[in-house]
């Protein structure tokens, strides 16, 4: 395979040029924490010498019978100091995301590393009508998220593959599955990894200022459906109108190999075709036996004995342990009948292989509570949240402008911070607290994010994939370079940019459920 990439190491000009080099100078996000650190407690210490304040919303003194002053405090104050010290293996254990994401992977990093996600993915597109093809593509790649990397690595080089043999240009495959996989990065059928990793940031940035809030890993479900199906016929359109069109007919000489070779292309053997009957019935099987739990004698995860809003708290909840069971069962029904896994140490190592996996984020993860916990030791997130509320109360902005705005931004600062669980913990511990206190749940705030988030992926050298991509590009037409990749990828984020914020507009004016108990607008 010619991986030639001396295109992309000469960059590109204009304003794409520009991001690639101002987001190069960035530290890693690890370290981007770290200095981020030293900032707010340089600020903390002026804010307290100052005397910066705000009204706490909620909390009454009891002396005066108004609401509570809160100051802004130092950290560098002993009991700040000690804090830091004392309880630094629980802001980092006690870190809501943290929780989640590991339970989450212990399952599906099973059902990865047995196969389960690749040949779903190779089943889901082999022997689909030339029609259909750029919208299965698509539909797979959203759900691949799923997946993980397993959609990027599996997906996009075998969507290459399949538009080449249907005598289609094969990077117009590349494009479509690339755009399905991460511009469309938060639309999908059902919650998963992403829903954990970025409700836990919302529910570690709410409990900054305000207490009693629990994360519901489907507080967005009904909304990421939503995208699904309209972010499809989007990337659909962008494909065969805008994007075939202009590559023109795929000239077999210009490819550096075509691929035809590829083990991702090869059909699925006797043995993967049992091994995914035998995951459908894993599948049905946790289903039903939530239902059960749900519906049945006793009802455990009904609380029958709480109010008609907080009944389905324990169902919610308990979402997380119900994607690790499905997964975990998933992948090791389907190991069995494919003959990836022989026994019980097969499925012990691959949990563990999914824990290894996971190395970077718990340093990234360890560098973010300490900024949460930090913020909200220092009152200063409670402050911003009052004083920026009141400040766009005064605008008399509706909740879609607020909303529209925040999209905006989630998607210029991802041109330049490509980790979606980094950008949500720099900005949600303002962001969210000031949206409820304009109305706005944090299930609606967390929607916005999403959309602005998934947009410019595609677009910014930045993303972790970006150069994967290209070299998946590489392999059917040696001189396309990074300029042609961003270029190629510019249509989809314009379109998924305009139709998120329209839908997102849609969904806020008609108020429509977020997801199983998750508004748009919330009471205080």
């Amino acid at each position: 395979m010619n991986t030639s990439t001396s295109d992309a190491q000469q960059g590109m000009g204009g304003f794409l040029g520009w991001i690639e080099r101002s987001g190069n100078k960035l530290p890693d996000p690890v370290f981007l924490f770290f200095w981020l650190i030293l900032g707010l407690v340089a600020i903390s210490v002026l804010a307290a010498m100052t005397g910066v304040s705000a009204a706490h919303p909620t909390k009454i003194d009891p002396a005066t019978g108004t609401n509570q002053i809160i100051s802004a405090t130092s950290l560098l104050s002993a009991e700040n100091i000690a804090k830091l010290w004392v309880d630094m293996p629980k802001t980092f254990t006690h870190f809501h995301p943290l929780g989640y994401v590991l339970v989450v992977m212990l399952g599906a990093g099973v059902a990865e590393r047995v196969g389960l996600f690749g040949t779903a993915m190779r089943a889901g597109v082999r022997d689909v009508p030339n029609a259909l093809l750029t919208p299965t593509v698509v539909l797979v790649g959203m759900i691949g998220n799923l997946a993980a990397d397993a959609a990027y690595v599996v997906l996009i080089p075998l969507a290459g593959i399949i538009f080449h043999a249907a005598g289609r240009h094969p990077i117009a495959g590349i494009a479509a599955a690339f755009a399905g996989v991460s511009g469309g990065f938060s639309a999908n059928l059902l919650p998963g990894q992403l829903d954990a990793l970025l409700f836990g940031i919302t529910e570690a940035s709410v409990a900054t200022v305000f207490d009693g809030f629990t994360a519901n890993i489907a507080g967005n479900w009904f909304f990421i459906a939503g995208m699904t199906f309209v972010f499809l016929p989007v990337i659909w359109y962008v494909t065969d109108r805008m994007i075939e069109p202009r590559l023109g007919a795929f000239d077999p000489s210009f490819a550096a190999a075509t691929g035809a070779e590829d083990e991702s292309d090869r059909p699925l053997t006797d043995a993967e075709r049992k091994g995914l009957k035998n995951a459908g019935w894993a599948v049905l099987f946790v289903v039903g036996l939530w239902t059960y739990f749900t519906i049945g004698p006793g009802t455990p995860l009904i609380d029958e004995s709480a109010s008609a809003e907080a009944q389905m708290a324990p169902f919610y909840k308990s979402l997380v342990a119900a994607f690790f069971v499905l997964f975990l069962l998933a992948g090791w029904a389907y190991g069995k009948g494919a003959g990836t896994i022989n026994d019980h140490r097969d499925l012990v190592k691959m949990m563990t292989g999914a824990m290894e996996d996971l190395a970077y984020y718990l340093v990234l993860a360890f560098a973010a509570a300490h900024f949460v916990a930090m913020f909200s030791w220092s009152n200063l997130g409670l402050i911003l949240a009052v004083h920026g509320a009141d400040f766009l109360s005064s605008t008399n902005m509706p909740a879609w402008a607020l909303l529209t705005s925040i999209i905006l931004v989630s998607s210029l600062l991802n041109l330049f911070v490509g980790s979606a669980s980094a950008k949500w913990a720099l900005i949600a511990p303002v962001m969210v607290p000031m949206l409820m206190l304009l109305g706005i749940s944090p299930e609606m705030a967390t929607a916005a994010y999403r959309v602005g988030d998934g947009a410019t992926n595609i677009i910014t050298p930045l993303m972790v994939y970006f150069p994967l991509i290209l070299i998946f590009c590489q392999r059917w037409q040696s001189n396309f370079g990074l300029g042609s990749l961003a270029a190629t990828m510019l249509p989809y984020s314009i379109g998924l940019l305009i139709s998120g914020l329209a839908m997102t507009i849609f969904w806020v004016v008609l108020d429509l459920p977020l997801g199983p108990g998750a508004s748009v607008f919330y009471s205080m």
